[in-house]
């Protein structure tokens, strides 16, 4: 089992402290947790900072610790120009990004100028492309949505052939497809443990039928958490929080999916995401995320080794 941190990325306007984010990022090293990661937000009221952006400042404030985001939401990105930015980010980590990438729903394509129509297509497509870029001198490309004719891009990634690629998503299909074009799998923190349960036995399905090696495919899910004394009053200032996060989806009782209360709690519900499947847990607290830190580190952590 392993255990990744949020990296902070709710910072409303000119509140962004340099000093503690670095101070934040060593800690996490020094507590040994596996990895930091980002999520993608551009429209929404929580006050968001980019992901991108985000992981090439991690990228300069730590030696160690891998980096991702989970997930873009790759069909609002020009392939092109996301291909650019993994590598260069790559590059400036010295090998330690993770990718995730992601479908998304379909309530702001319109803002991006994206026809939702042939979705899927677009999604796998751009990502067949990227990996082109990765990993060719010359690309000749023709799709329905992007060409090339013997474009290149250089540097490629620094870790070959490209960073592992995680598949976030929620219905049947697009676990599936995890399976046949990505390394691993990333359980949404919006979902419940039994969803993730479902979602694992999907994959474990499909990675029979394809006869692909389950020891090389990875599972992960995300998870909201708050580590409270106060059970109610971590509840409370959860959902408060994961309200905003998803105002634009329509979800409601979003405290339901989450992880909260004294250590004890916390343990019992990471505990049953771990035997529902997930290797790697991802602790995405939603406030204190110093002071959270240290008490997953000290409290919580320790009893699920």
């Amino acid at each position: 089992m392993r255990f990744a941190i949020s990296i902070p990325q709710f910072v409303a306007d000119g509140t962004f402290n340099p000093a503690g984010f670095r101070a934040y990022l060593a800690r996490a090293e020094t507590l040994g947790f596996d990895s930091a990661w980002t999520q993608e937000q551009v429209l929404g009221s929580m006050p968001h900072l980019g992901p991108i952006e985000m992981m090439a400042y991690a990228a300069a404030c730590t030696e160690r610790l891998r980096l991702g985001c989970a997930v873009f939401v790759t069909p609002l990105h020009s392939p092109v120009h996301l291909a650019k930015s993994v590598s260069t980010i790559d590059q400036l980590s010295r090998g330690r990004l993770e990718v995730g990438v992601g479908i998304g729903g379909r309530r702001m394509f319109s803002a991006f100028a994206v026809d939702p129509d042939g979705l899927v297509t677009r999604f796998i497509e751009g990502l067949q492309l990227m990996k082109a870029l990765w990993t060719e001198t010359r690309v000749t490309f023709k799709g329905r949505f992007w060409q090339l004719d013997g474009a290149a891009m250089e540097p490629k990634p620094f870790q070959k052939p490209y960073p592992p690629i995680w598949f976030g998503g929620s219905h049947p299909d697009a676990v599936r497809r995890a399976v046949r074009h990505g390394d691993g799998f990333f359980g949404a923190g919006s979902q419940t443990t039994a969803r993730f349960a479902e979602q694992v036995r999907v994959l474990r399905s499909a990675l029979a039928e394809s006869e692909r090696s389950a020891a090389g495919f990875r599972i992960a899910k995300r998870v909201y958490i708050a580590v409270d004394d106060d059970a109610a009053r971590a509840r409370q200032r959860v959902g408060v929080v994961l309200s905003k996060l998803y105002a634009h989806s329509g979800l409601r009782d979003l405290e339901a999916v989450a992880v909260f209360g004294p250590p004890e709690a916390c343990v019992k519900g990471l505990r049953e995401i771990a035997d529902a499947g997930a290797e790697m847990i991802l602790l995405t607290t939603l406030f204190d995320e110093a002071e959270q830190m240290e008490r997953l580190a000290a409290e919580v952590v320790p009893r699920l080794s």
